[in-house]
């Protein structure tokens, strides 16, 4: 959503592209996952936070088709409106995607860190508060799109371009950058490194069982988030002080790669299962089979509890 693309043809015929695809993928692939897991899977604390991961994708895969008609045209065509709310999807998805990562770490680290509390307190209505919070919070954070983007007439090629107005207040370029990189990055990935650095000391000293798989998608969806994330961030914040093209091609292309990050989640789901080689030609099945693992566990738990087992079997 820059004001201007920077890129030769080729380059901007290739982003392009890559958007397209990342559109048809991500309202496919999390459409499927807000069906299975809204309406086919039970309510479990695992469904309700996936399911809420799918929702936050798909609004903004939903909003691509606005910023590829812009680059494609070199002008923006949709009113100011659209012009405010494509920039706010961005970055709602970014925000809600990250504090619902915090909560599914958070709720893995209590689970085998306090076993015995977490099977007691770990209801599904503390969870949807906790992602209810975490969804006004986002929204709140988010705000600044609204306020700082407009339609103006670009005074070089006199067309309508939708740009980001830091002047309406003085220094809050810098400050939303940072904010952004603080509280939507670096804060969250450093609670989700304690999370894990606490699960594996306890796995490792108490030489608990545990599943391999929802550990394997926790995984995935923490590393391709860092992964997809950080070039953005990292070009937002040399946009401060430097000015340059190559500074402003690198943030278009990392858009690209943050949008990724929507069009991923789903096949993380589906092909991080324990048997992948045996059953990937079954998308929607291994969906669900990823999400069936919160009920089977904690049958699993119950009944060796009954049985005065001394170790837990902990879903990661």
């Amino acid at each position: 959503m820059n004001q201007t693309l920077s890129l030769n043809k080729v380059g901007c015929v290739t982003l392009v592209l890559v958007y397209v695809l990342i559109f048809v993928l991500g309202v496919c692939g999390n459409t499927a996952v807000i069906w299975i897991a809204g309406f086919k899977m039970k309510k479990t604390v695992n469904t309700m936070c996936y399911l809420s991961l799918a929702i936050s994708d798909l609004m903004f895969c939903s909003c691509l088709p606005f910023n590829i008609v812009r680059m494609v045209h070199k002008r923006w065509i949709f009113g100011l409106f659209m012009c405010k709310f494509a920039s706010f999807a961005m970055f709602l998805n970014m925000y809600s995607s990250i504090f619902l990562l915090v909560i599914i770490s958070v709720d893995r680290c209590v689970m085998v860190a306090f076993p015995v509390w977490g099977q007691n307190n770990r209801t599904l209505k503390r969870v949807m508060i906790a992602v209810f919070l975490a969804w006004v919070m986002s929204i709140i954070i988010s705000v600044p799109a609204l306020i700082f983007r407009d339609v103006i007439l670009s005074p070089r090629e006199q067309v309508l371009i939708c740009v980001l107005r830091y002047e309406l207040l003085s220094n809050s370029h810098t400050a939303i950058v940072v904010n952004r990189f603080v509280v939507g990055f670096v804060l969250p990935i450093v609670i989700i490194s304690l999370c894990y650095s606490v699960i594996i000391i306890k796995l490792q000293t108490n030489h608990m069982t545990r599943s391999s798989k929802p550990f394997k998608v926790m995984t995935a969806l923490i590393v391709t988030f860092f992964i997809s994330w950080l070039p953005y961030h990292v070009f937002s914040l040399m946009e401060i002080k430097f000015k340059l093209q190559i500074v402003q091609q690198g943030r278009e292309v990392s858009m690209v790669l943050a949008s990724l990050n929507s069009c991923l989640n789903p096949f993380l789901y589906a092909f991080m299962g324990n048997d992948f080689k045996d059953k990937c030609w079954s998308f929607l099945s291994r969906i669900e089979n990823a999400f069936e693992n919160e009920g089977k566990s904690g049958t699993s738990k119950r009944t060796s509890s009954s049985q005065g087992d001394s170790r837990h079997s902990t879903n990661v």
